[in-house]
């Protein structure tokens, strides 16, 4: 049986990444992960992948996407009080 991770962050919350190749970028938190304590933010972290043809007809192509941070190197950014 896993546990689930009590995460500070949530979905939709504006964060900034305080350690690793993207310190201190803004995204905003598109999904979270509370078995792995991983988070995904819009517009950090993208990764490559190169797919195969599968057959002759077909063309090969590169797919981007983000790749998924843990938790512990993002921080909320605090809201402005009006």
């Amino acid at each position: 049986m896993t546990k689930k991770q009590k995460l500070h962050v949530k979905l939709g919350d504006q964060v900034t990444i305080i350690s690793g190749f993207h310190k201190n970028e803004v995204g905003e938190v598109i999904k979270v992960n509370q078995k792995t304590g991983k988070v995904i933010v819009q517009g950090i972290n993208f990764k490559f992948k190169h797919i195969k043809p599968a057959t002759e007809n077909e063309i090969g192509e590169i797919k981007q996407f983000e790749a998924p941070i843990h938790h512990s190197n993002v921080k909320v950014n605090e809201k402005e009080i009006s």
